[in-house]
């Protein structure tokens, strides 16, 4: 089935899950995890949108963002038992879940830990590998992303200019300040500690077995997850949807978040009404 939407060139919807009615009254918890350079405030005006369009959401800092104690190390079973534990800490049941890049990663390995876990998941610029830690390429995203640091720069002093690597040109102002900002307050041994787990992700044996409705979202320009890569991932994925958002970069969401945002509800929209003709029938 194609879906119209606006500012989307590739909207593919194969035969797949919908998702369970919900309880009356109750609306329907959307959890926002974000990236390596990221934070909550990343996520202020899905927040915003989301809660105005009848959701409840919840933008998650990880550890060591947002003022949380700076980490040494994490790998992603840490980082989903800590999301779980949020999650669990705010009263959602089955939520949602929207992760972005690293978010994006973490979400699959929580997926494969509780398939039934959660109501969906959109997958925004993100992968289900990064190939073996040790190997050459691997190496050398470690050592090009680090070497700054190594060298005695600041996050505060790096910052814009990692920002305007990964953003398209054209991206909102205000957007480009939010992703600055939380670059910039991001502590320098989280940032180490973080790039350093991403080379050890591994989820592309579990990609069959994703249960929930799932959506696969990308920039045109995003070169950390080109589009051609997340395609072939939501070909693995049972129903999957798979969206290019135009235009944009590695932060759609902050690049053009009017774009982010009627995307991603209408694809909850969409699979809300999908469940009532379910239940109807």
């Amino acid at each position: 089935m194609f879906l119209t939407m606006p500012t989307i060139v590739d909207h593919r919807r194969r035969s797949g899950p919908t998702m369970p009615p919900q309880e009356p009254n109750a609306p329907l918890g959307v959890v926002f995890i974000h990236g390596v350079g990221g934070s909550a405030l990343a996520w202020q005006r899905q927040v915003e949108s989301f809660r105005a369009a009848g959701y409840a959401p919840l933008a998650l800092d990880l550890p060591g963002y947002g003022g949380r104690p700076a980490i040494e190390a994490i790998d992603f079973e840490q980082f989903s038992d800590d999301v779980e534990a949020q999650i669990a800490a705010a009263g959602l049941v089955r939520p949602v879940l929207v992760g972005h890049s690293l978010g994006g990663m973490i979400a699959q390995t929580m997926l494969r830990r509780k398939p039934d876990g959660y109501q969906a998941v959109v997958l925004v610029g993100t992968s289900p590998s990064f190939g073996k830690p040790d190997g050459d390429f691997q190496k050398k995203f470690v050592a090009d992303r680090l070497a700054p640091l190594r060298a005695g720069k600041s996050m505060p002093e790096l910052a814009a200019g990692m920002i305007n690597e990964i953003m398209g040109i054209n991206a909102d102002p205000k957007g480009r300040e939010i992703a600055i900002r939380s670059m910039a307050a991001a502590p320098a041994e989280t940032y180490k500690a973080c790039v350093e787990a991403i080379v050890t992700f591994e989820e592309r044996a579990n990609l069959g077995q994703i249960k929930v409705p799932t959506m696969c979202l990308v920039g045109e320009f995003d070169t950390n997850a080109p589009p051609a890569m997340m395609e072939r991932m939501a070909s693995k994925i049972p129903g999957a949807t798979f969206v290019v958002l135009p235009g944009l970069g590695h932060l759609p969401n902050l690049e053009n978040p009017a774009a982010f945002d009627a995307a991603v509800l209408g694809f909850l929209r969409g699979l809300d009404a999908s469940a009532t003709r379910s239940a109807a029938g």
